[in-house]
């Protein structure tokens, strides 16, 4: 079992959608799928050394081994967790990698965005249901951070947009919305007026009570579905 690889670049190149590199370690060359951000920086000579360390995940196979390199190791045990999902190949879960980073993929999670889990190639309505639900159980430590990283991000960035969230919250009471139900949408309201901030310079507290309501409801409709 190979775990991580430290080697010399011998080559990198591409085939379709799949991207390599060559490495030379102790006389031996090691064929090694990597991921497009990696292949990007190797080719645009962002990373100078010649020796670099991939951790490895091996898949064997009957008529081949295969090698899939990542440069950090939450990569590599995010790319295991994937491939343990009935129905997801190892292409697939680099396609996910490559079109997402491991924190992206969470707010997808936590927003329910199947839309941009199906936009990965390969990825249908059914599996991207399916990654949704086992990947929120098994991330959900993971999950939690991310979206309490968010919400503390857009509260300290913007004092008014705390005091937007507090306001919220006893509006949200008022309409009969649970204390539960208030507090897991929260971490949820605050990525997105994050990225709204960021795109159009301003939030305003209807805003904030639209997105709130339009999650609440529906949840509320999946549930009783």
């Amino acid at each position: 079992m190979i775990s991580w690889i430290n080697g010399e670049i011998v080559e990198v190149w591409q085939t379709n959608q799949k991207f390599f590199v060559l490495i030379n370690c102790q006389g031996l060359g090691y064929e090694i799928q990597i991921l497009e951000s990696f292949f990007l920086k190797l080719k645009t000579n962002q990373i100078s050394n010649k020796y670099i360390t991939l951790w490895i995940k091996h898949i064997k196979k009957e008529d081949s081994d295969l090698l899939f390199g990542f440069a950090s190791k939450d990569q590599k045990n995010f790319f295991i967790e994937i491939l343990s999902i009935r129905g997801v190949g190892s292409q697939i879960g680099m396609a996910i990698l490559n079109k997402f980073s491991i924190s992206e993929v969470f707010n997808a999670i936590t927003t329910q965005n199947k839309k941009l889990i199906c936009s990965v190639p390969g990825v249908g309505q059914k599996m991207s249901d399916r990654l949704i639900l086992e990947l929120k159980s098994k991330f959900k430590k993971e999950i939690q951070i991310e979206v309490e990283k968010g919400k503390n991000e857009a509260e300290a960035n913007n004092p008014e947009i705390k005091k937007m969230f507090e306001d919220l919250q006893l509006t949200l009471q008022s309409l009969n919305y649970t204390k539960s139900e208030i507090k897991s949408i929260l971490p949820i309201i605050a990525k997105e007026t994050d990225d709204l901030t960021k795109k159009e310079k301003n939030a305003s507290f209807e805003n904030l009570l639209k997105l709130a309501m339009n999650h609440l409801d529906n949840n509320s409709s999946n549930i009783v579905r």
